[in-house]
């Protein structure tokens, strides 16, 4: 096909395409420069004195960073798992359900998505302290819970959407119970949509500090938190380093979640 954009055109279109290359630049420079900076050999992060390590080796010997690490991967792990659980319930109990407001439930499990994190931290604070819990590591479990189901029910609801009913009914045809039919059908054609929405998740969950800075106690520390409070202090090249590798963690998270949910719209494709 022969392209009819006239001369006049083409040179119109050329200043466009320089708008998503600046829109590139001022979101990612940031960031390289962190990355960067994280290597640098001076203290001053506003100095360049050589590329060194030796920022990384302290993180890994900082018993505070450490701790907080494994706040942080436990805190993500056990909220994607039981936001899994609930989630696929919640899709698979409104999928089947005949409700005269079925629309208006499905927009009002997304609300944790549309609310800023700050209001919906404060609504949590003051429910913890309504019903008397101690805030520690129980509180955040519950709010990063709260937040992380809507990302797995989207994945969920979407798979159940192109999903083929017909392998269900002919599994209950078969013999298969209820619970035979969800555990050898159901779940295995869902398990994609729900790790995918799982490690969506984890990198929400394992990134977040507004709404655990309102609901976390004075002895349980997480790493966005910790890099939060130590900036106000000044940006060092430490904290660069762990910004870095939080980075490297979520982007990882992205990339799975991104293959997951590739193979599987190409094995639907395939199927079709």
């Amino acid at each position: 096909m022969k392209d009819k954009m006239t001369p006049k055109s083409r040179r119109k279109a050329r200043p466009l395409a320089i708008y998503p290359l600046i829109m590139t630049l001022v979101t990612y420079l940031p960031i390289f420069v962190v990355a960067v900076y994280s290597f640098n050999e001076s203290k001053l992060s506003s100095i360049w004195g050589g590329f060194s390590l030796k920022w990384y080796e302290e993180l890994f010997y900082d018993d505070a960073i450490f701790e907080a690490l494994l706040n942080s991967v436990f805190l993500a792990s056990a909220s994607s798992i039981i936001a899994a659980i609930i989630a696929t319930s919640a899709a698979l109990s409104i999928e089947k359900a005949r409700l005269p407001l079925k629309g208006a439930v499905e927009k009002l499990s997304l609300m944790p998505l549309i609310i800023p994190e700050i209001i919906l931290g404060m609504v949590l604070l003051a429910f913890f302290t309504l019903l008397g819990l101690p805030f520690g590591m129980l509180t955040l479990l519950i709010a990063h819970t709260t937040f992380c189901v809507p990302y797995i029910y989207n994945q969920v609801k979407a798979r159940l959407s192109v999903m083929d009913k017909f392998a269900i009914e002919a599994a209950r045809d078969l013999g298969a119970s209820r619970m035979q039919a969800f555990f050898t059908v159901t779940l295995p054609m869902l398990a994609p949509a729900i790790v995918s929405g799982m490690f969506l998740s984890f990198a929400m969950s394992f990134d977040d500090v507004i709404i655990s800075v309102f609901v976390t106690g004075v002895r349980v520390n997480t790493l966005p938190i910790i890099v939060y409070t130590s900036l106000k202090t000044g940006v060092t090249p430490k904290i660069n380093a762990l910004c870095t590798l939080m980075l490297a963690v979520t982007v990882l998270c992205y990339i799975i979640a991104g293959a997951i949910k590739g193979k599987k719209n190409t094995s639907a494709a395939l199927k079709e």
